[in-house]
């Protein structure tokens, strides 16, 4: 008798961010981040139906200064993008500029947006070395990349909203 009650759909309840680290390497401020998150059935079914998904990470950092505003230092973004060629049946992931990889199964490709490759979100030359910084870290779900026909369902229902937090932690620059 409940088999044949309406289900209700998994929710996507947003991002956790499970660990976040900026290295200081020769190219550059690395950001090393783990994320945790699973798409509703609604993202599901719009990736089935050929729509790409577009996920965002945002970092921050930022200086106090007791004579102003705090400084903004380093302001980056970076968007990956996650499809499904019905054609080929694979799932294809692509971060903005550098890296584009076709899966067989969602959850692969999803590993690879959970654990991304080292960031470079900045030159060596953008911070001050012994200076200590605020670093302001967020990820989710692109609202801006919504197709238009599941914008208005995606602004009022909550299965569209998949965002973190800010994840606030202290840098000291090396």
């Amino acid at each position: 008798m409940l088999a044949l009650l309406p289900q209700p759909s998994h929710a996507a309840e947003g991002v956790e961010i499970r660990r976040a680290l900026v290295e200081a390497t020769e190219d550059g401020y690395r950001l090393s981040a783990t994320y945790g998150f699973e798409l509703s059935h609604e993202m599901e079914d719009a990736l089935q139906y050929g729509r790409t998904l577009y996920f965002y990470t945002e970092i921050e950092f930022t200086r106090p200064r007791w004579y102003w505003f705090d400084e903004k230092a380093i302001t980056a973004r970076q968007t990956i993008s996650l499809s499904y060629n019905v054609l080929t049946r694979q799932y294809n992931v692509a971060v903005s500029g550098s890296v584009h990889q076709s899966f067989s199964s969602l959850e692969d490709a999803l590993f690879l947006i959970r654990r991304p490759n080292r960031w470079i979100v900045a030159g060596r030359d953008k911070l001050k070395p012994g200076e200590t910084y605020t670093v302001k870290l967020s990820m989710g779900l692109d609202p801006n990349y919504v197709p238009k026909p599941l914008k208005v369902n995606a602004l009022n229902n909550s299965e569209w909203r998949l965002a973190s937090d800010k994840k606030t932690f202290q840098y000291r620059a090396e």
